[in-house]
């Protein structure tokens, strides 16, 4: 508050504040500026590395940039000791952590799982019933991106404690499309019809660089059962190809259940 335009400024005489905002403007300046360039050098050096580029790593630089710029900035503009603040704010943890126990277990999370690379952006897991790509761990959870476009978002300490399993290209393209035939079918008459089927219906949906597969997995009191295997691109939904599937083969004399 201004007491006397003449004489101070919140206490101060003007040329002692104006002092000290002009030092802390060009200490936030520069705390910017090496956040920038920093941050650019760590981007480019996690992408040349193993290490993977996720934004909890950025997110831990800037914090320590930040930090220091603080620091710096406690005695010349506001009068305080940086190592009474330190001791202070390390009493207030302490405090804190009760509060923010999960907080502190998903950043410790994250890192642990980054750190020993077990997972990074850029994977395709399956965690539970979610199956998708890592696009980002960050201090608090780790994002996955399901075909469908659908965002999931799991906390680190969960995914630390959790049993997930990463997917294979194979995996990841697969759509599964259950087919019931007669027990007295021919089944390589069935296999290759089936495949000519898809191949004529399907062929900008596929990824042709894996086969379609028929596989005939178990013998039921109605008939044989049967796996269709198909290979989508990264961006085909799985649903319609196999509703296509299911309708061009609709009728078929050889599907169970259908009268010849």
């Amino acid at each position: 508050m201004l007491s006397d335009t003449n004489q101070t400024i919140l206490g101060l005489a003007p040329a002692d504040f104006f002092y000290r905002v002009v030092f802390l403007a060009t200490v936030f300046v520069i705390a910017l500026i090496i956040e920038h360039l920093v941050i650019r050098v760590s981007r480019r050096a996690l992408d040349a590395s193993r290490i993977p580029s996720a934004s909890i790593f950025l997110n831990v630089i800037r914090s320590i940039i930040w930090m220091f710029a603080i620091l710096s900035v406690l005695q010349p503009v506001f009068g305080i000791q940086p190592t009474a603040f330190v001791t202070a704010l390390g009493v207030t943890s302490i405090a804190l952590s009760f509060g923010l126990q999960d907080t502190v277990s998903n950043l410790i999370g994250g890192l642990g799982l980054m750190l020993a690379g077990v997972i990074k952006p850029g994977d395709h897991v399956t965690i539970g019933d979610i199956s998708g790509e890592v696009t980002d761990i960050n201090w608090r959870s780790t994002i996955v991106r399901e075909r469908t476009g659908r965002i999931q978002i799991i906390p680190n300490s969960v995914l630390n404690k959790t049993a997930f399993t990463h997917r294979t290209r194979w995996a990841i393209t697969d759509v599964a499309v259950p087919v019931l035939v007669k027990p007295t079918a021919d089944l390589d008459v069935v296999t290759k019809e089936i495949i000519e089927v898809a191949q004529e219906l399907l062929t900008e949906s596929l990824d042709l660089t894996f086969p379609i597969e028929v596989r005939f997995e178990s013998i039921t009191n109605v008939g044989v059962q049967a796996l269709v295997h198909l290979h989508i691109r990264d961006s085909v939904q799985a649903e319609p190809v196999a509703d296509k599937l299911v309708r061009a083969l609709v009728g078929r004399l050889w599907l169970a259940g259908v009268e010849s």
